[in-house]
């Protein structure tokens, strides 16, 4: 082969916050602060602090390789970790707070992290995990050294870490494979496992990703990531903002309806990026008010499904475009958006929604087939249903030092995603649903997002959320657990009755559990796992 005779520099996020200070020196990084005030910079600015804390990491004795723990909200010093750990070769490893007592103290032993920055609000539950971390590890708190919190633990104040360094670096070269982030993600069943993203795979994909979604990424939009940086790379949003000059609105710990709502409207945001819980909570303030934020144009929406009378309520109720996302923390983690062709989006509003219920298309970089049980292919027809595998340059070849659950992910240069779907021919992908979600009942599979749709259709349901109950005769029944409207009262055998009426008999659940709100886990997501563990022996599962 003839090769090209190109110059070759290492694809290394570094470069990402240098181009943002040179070329996007009006844009904003907001932060609401965990005191209830506004912490307001530049990309030139915090590209200055970014500096002074790559050089307080190396004072420190962080080394390449080494794995740095965050345990923060959305706010101003997490976005700066996150480049100044990746800058100087280290390994930014952000966690999820709410994960079990176990979980956490499973991953950082299993990372070997060296140094855990947390925000203060963390400290008790830092203080609590300490004796089962290891005993080597430092602690840096994320404020100023006068607000150090009292605490057993030995703490460094993050501002201390900063105080005297020079605010210019001449960042490292190193090879583009580096890893320079982790993120640790697990199932109903084993321990977690860690997903080692590459310099090169993080470029690629937050360059794909503003490419994609041309709607957002341009200078001067205004986007507030509800979406935790501790969970999957915040959907790639620190780098594909910085890399196109958007301004970023970070909520902190504050993510209630309300919240978000006066956040957007006092800081004229036009994009706002979350899971479907968090917008139920806002619809729910905007139908309080009777409009919606004054700049908000639209929302884009990942991490379970979005039902299609949410995507209803945004378009047809207040003129918001809504944008599905479907990924994976595997997967860097973006893999499709429901980003139309003009012809589509000319298409009459009803035509249009019933797209954006779906996944979505896949963007550049990604492959996509669904195979059957034996692993061959399935075809692409809208009809045919499988596991869905994908392979890319920003997709996980396998897991962080765990040979065993490698082996099982991967099928013949495929990652198995654990997804139940459908491919149709024009591109468009159908979650059917996770594949330990789905009910195998009398020998017939039940969508649980099919029956949670259906019944989020219901104008008394907030929230709804399905889950298999074994049972003697059928192997397992669908149990619905419903979150009701504010002054609103449906009756078990109302729902089950207006789930009757759109699915199969047998397809309707077998009982319906009110609760006064729906477990979630700290990204958002209905915990189905806690549910199955609530109601573990309900009733419906006896002979």
């Amino acid at each position: 082969m003839l090769q090209g005779m190109m110059m070759h520099q290492p694809l290394l996020v570094s470069r990402i916050i240098d181009y943002a200070r040179d070329m996007h020196p009006d844009a904003e990084i907001i932060s609401a602060t965990l005191k209830g005030g506004i912490h307001r910079t530049s990309y030139p600015e915090i590209h200055k602090r970014i500096c002074q804390l790559a050089h307080g990491l190396r004072a420190m004795g962080i080394k390449p390789g080494d794995r740095v723990a965050t345990l923060a909200w959305n706010g101003y010093r997490h976005f700066e970790l996150y480049y100044a750990i990746a800058g100087i070769g280290a390994v930014c490893h952000t966690i999820n707070p709410r994960l079990s007592a176990d979980q956490f103290t499973y991953i950082v032993n299993h990372a070997q992290d060296t140094a855990l920055f947390f925000d203060t609000t963390f400290t008790p539950l830092v203080e609590g995990y300490a004796p089962d971390l290891p005993a080597s590890l430092r602690y840096v708190a994320l404020c100023d050294q006068d607000r150090l919190p009292d605490s057993s633990l030995d703490l460094t104040a993050y501002e201390t870490i900063l105080d005297g360094h020079p605010e210019t670096i001449e960042w490292p070269d190193f090879d583009e494979d580096t890893a320079c982030a982790l993120c640790y993600t697990s199932g109903t069943t084993g321990d977690p496992k860690g997903v080692l993203y590459s310099n090169r795979g993080m470029m690629l994909h937050s360059m794909w990703v503003t490419i994609f979604q041309r709607t957002t990424f341009a200078p001067g939009t205004r986007i507030l990531p509800v979406v935790p940086l501790f969970h999957a790379n915040a959907w790639g949003l620190p780098y594909a903002a910085a890399l196109t000059g958007c301004s970023l609105i970070f909520p902190g710990a504050k993510l209630d309806g309300e919240s978000i709502f006066n956040l957007m409207e006092d800081e004229q945001v036009f994009s706002g990026w979350g899971v479907p819980t968090v917008w139920l909570g806002v619809l729910a303030e905007m139908d309080k008010r009777g409009r919606k934020p004054s700049h908000l144009g639209e929302v884009l929406s990942g991490g379970s499904s979005v039902a299609p009378s949410l995507i209803e309520r945004f378009m047809k109720g207040y003129g918001i475009e809504v944008y599905q996302g479907w990924g994976m923390t595997e997967m860097s983690p973006v893999g499709t958006l429901s980003l139309m062709t003009p012809e589509m989006a000319a298409r009459p509003l009803e035509e249009r929604m019933e797209l954006k219920a779906l996944a979505g298309r896949k963007i550049f970089g990604v492959d996509m087939k669904i195979v059957d049980e034996g692993g061959a292919a399935l075809p692409e027809d809208g009809e045919a249903e499988g596991e869905l595998l994908v392979r890319g340059n920003a997709i996980c070849s396998g897991y962080f030092e765990n040979p065993d659950a490698s082996k099982a992910a991967i099928m013949d240069g495929w990652f198995r995603t654990g997804d139940v779907a459908r491919i149709a021919p024009d591109g468009w992908l159908s979650i059917t649903d996770r594949a330990k979600d789905l009910i195998k009942s009398g020998g017939e599979w039940i969508s649980s997002i099919d029956v949670e749709n259906t019944a989020l259709a219901h104008p008394g349901v907030a929230n709804a959320a399905v889950i298999a109950i074994p049972h003697p005769k059928w192997d397992e029944r669908p149990l619905l657990v419903v979150q009701k409207e504010p002054g609103a009262d449906p009756t078990s055998e109302e729902l089950r009755a207006h789930v009757g009426a759109h699915l199969a008999k047998w397809q309707v659940p077998d009982a319906v559990e009110f609760v006064d709100a729906l477990p979630l886990t700290a990204t958002g997501k209905v915990s189905k796992r806690t549910l199955r563990a609530q109601f573990k022996d309900h009733p419906i599962g006896e002979a």
